[in-house]
């Protein structure tokens, strides 16, 4: 069925393995968007030849370009401009969508109308589309005001998202900063909720050219928009202190899972009034003390028992 209500933008960077999986997942929406805008910026493989041939294919109103590398920040500000419609959502070029997406998304958003954006779950899948994890797993989000989470690490993964386009007028995605959406999430909880969606409509793919996976990186970055944004959200100084401490905290147990122990304890002497209790700290120090291989190990048991059991993400 097709609607004049989403626009949807891919921002294409050297995806050409993906990228057609992630267009056609577009094009099977139940709910079609009025207008498809993909933007190549600058990619130096084959992903500009790859869409150029498959957007032939497109059943609804599409628009291409290909031009020299700006950074995604400034690709989602140039495809945000192009939009119309009442809503807007953006699918990374490696990622995918289910059928239902759009149609359950935009209409949780009809019912919701204070609400910013609707989001949901994911799936991780690997290079050859085995779902290897669902966000479920390890992560809790909350339905309406989401600023607490946010504020300590829980962020809404980009693909699961659709934007009310009202919310985002005179809103931009900040071009200085790697972490595209985290700045524009804090904002955005400034004017309205987030409505949850309790299904699983969508899948991140996990692979070596994440930046996701750079804690250290994510971390400086948290802090910066938080101290960015903290006058629009009305939080002093001293209550973003400690809000920055528990976050600290918390991220050492991932710098652990991911082998960096020493910056691990560093992070943990250096904010230990952010730990909550003496047993959480203790649940550090007993982290530790494991082996880096035990972590390893684990990882790789829960990735194979995830794919045995779900196996490849048909669309």
């Amino acid at each position: 069925m097709a609607s004049s209500s989403v626009s949807v933008l891919v921002p294409s960077y050297n995806h050409a393995p993906f990228i057609e999986r992630t267009l056609r997942s577009i094009f099977r929406q139940t709910h079609q968007p009025k207008k498809l805008i993909v933007i190549d910026d600058g990619s130096s493989d084959r992903s500009a030849a790859v869409i150029e041939k498959v957007i032939a294919e497109c059943p609804f109103e599409n628009r291409f370009i290909a031009r020299e590398n700006r950074g995604l920040s400034a690709t989602l500000n140039e495809g945000f401009a192009l939009s119309e419609g009442e809503y807007f959502a953006y699918l990374g070029s490696d990622d995918l969508w289910l059928p239902e997406f759009l149609e359950k998304r935009t209409a949780l958003l009809g019912s919701r109308p204070g609400a910013a954006l609707a989001f949901g779950h994911a799936f991780l899948i690997d290079e050859e589309d085995r779902i290897i994890d669902n966000t479920q797993n390890w992560t809790g989000y909350a339905d309406g005001d989401m600023l607490p989470g946010l504020l300590r690490g829980v962020i809404p993964l980009s693909p699961g998202v659709v934007y009310r386009r009202s919310a985002l007028e005179g809103l931009k995605w900040n071009e200085d900063s790697i972490l595209e959406d985290y700045e524009l999430y804090l904002k955005l909880c400034a004017g309205g909720e987030f409505a949850l969606d309790s299904s699983v409509l969508c899948a991140w793919r996990r692979h070596g050219g994440n930046v996701s996976g750079d804690f250290p990186l994510m971390l400086q970055e948290w802090i910066a928009a938080q101290n960015r944004t903290a006058g629009e959200l009305k939080i002093g100084r001293e209550e973003l202190d400690r809000i920055q401490k528990e976050l600290k905290f918390n991220t050492a147990f991932e710098y652990v899972r991911h082998g960096r122990k020493k910056e691990a304890f560093s992070l943990m002497q250096e904010n230990l009034s952010g730990a909550g209790s003496s047993l959480r700290v203790i649940k550090l120090l007993l982290r530790l003390a494991v082996p880096e291989s035990i972590f390893a190990w684990n990882r790789k048991r829960k990735r194979e028992r995830s794919i045995a059991r779900h196996g490849k993400l048909e669309i």
